[in-house]
């Protein structure tokens, strides 16, 4: 598994298939492998003739585990995805990101802006705007002593689900807590790159696609028929989407 160093943080990624660069950013809680290659979409993306770089974002997967909330602030994270283009010579690079990972993306797009060539933002609307992420409680739910000591059922959801992937639950609840900023929309008016902004038509975590879309000058917003935050991530009208996306941006 390649890795890179940014400052004192290893991250952990993959990188596969030959053609134009698509950086895949996971979700809390998830990584590489749950969010992109076992939805299909690194085998759809490299099919497509792109190439496929997923990082596990820190905290996660295989990267390393920090327990500081203030070390997750998004701004930090999005350096991490902007050095990761840099250290593998892209000059700039198609983004995906789904739910937290698509707030790291907007980030990178407002922060990096000369590393960017397009943004797909999955399962995140108009709470990039207004809404801080995922409660606290989740956080609560992941120091428990155990997953039947949560009644919360968000937050017996997420421990569950990060128990599942093998996670390190100290370092995910440094990340709900360090990791809640917003992006105003006076910010997000500045971005210059293409934006795809796709969100499950059940999705109660997100906010509204079409909301946020137009507050980005030139965004495209796509409804994900029938499907909640946990379901739309593999979609393949999502994938159909963002590839059509991917196909038409200049």
């Amino acid at each position: 598994m390649p890795r890179f160093q940014h400052a004192t943080v290893e991250i952990a990624f993959l990188d596969e298939g030959e053609g134009e660069p698509v950086v895949l950013i996971h979700g809390f809680a998830s990584t590489k492998e749950v969010n992109w290659v076992q939805p299909g979409w690194v085998a759809a993306l490299t099919r497509a003739g792109r190439r496929a770089i997923a990082l596990d974002i820190r905290g996660h997967g295989q990267s390393s585990k920090l327990y500081d909330p203030a070390e997750y602030h998004t701004h930090k994270m999005a350096a991490d995805v902007a050095a990761l283009i840099a250290h593998l010579g892209l000059g700039r690079a198609d983004l995906m990101g789904y739910s937290m990972g698509a707030r790291i993306a907007a980030f990178v797009a407002v922060d990096h802006p000369g590393r960017v060539r397009s943004v797909t933002l999955g399962g995140l609307g108009i709470h990039l705007v207004d809404g801080i992420g995922l409660p606290e409680t989740i956080a609560d739910a992941l120091e428990a002593p155990s997953l039947s000591a949560v009644s919360d059922p968000q937050g017996r959801m997420f421990r569950a689900f990060a128990e599942q992937t093998g996670s390190d639950l100290a370092a995910l609840a440094a990340c709900i807590r360090g990791s809640r900023q917003t992006l105003p929309g006076d910010r997000l008016a500045a971005i210059r790159a293409p934006v795809l902004v796709a969100v499950g038509t059940k999705d109660a975590v997100a906010g509204s696609a079409q909301a946020l879309a137009a507050l980005i000058p030139g965004a495209e917003a796509l409804d994900i028929p029938g499907r909640d935050h946990m379901l739309a991530v593999g979609d393949k009208v999502f994938k159909a989407g963002a590839l059509k996306f991917l196909d038409g941006r200049p």
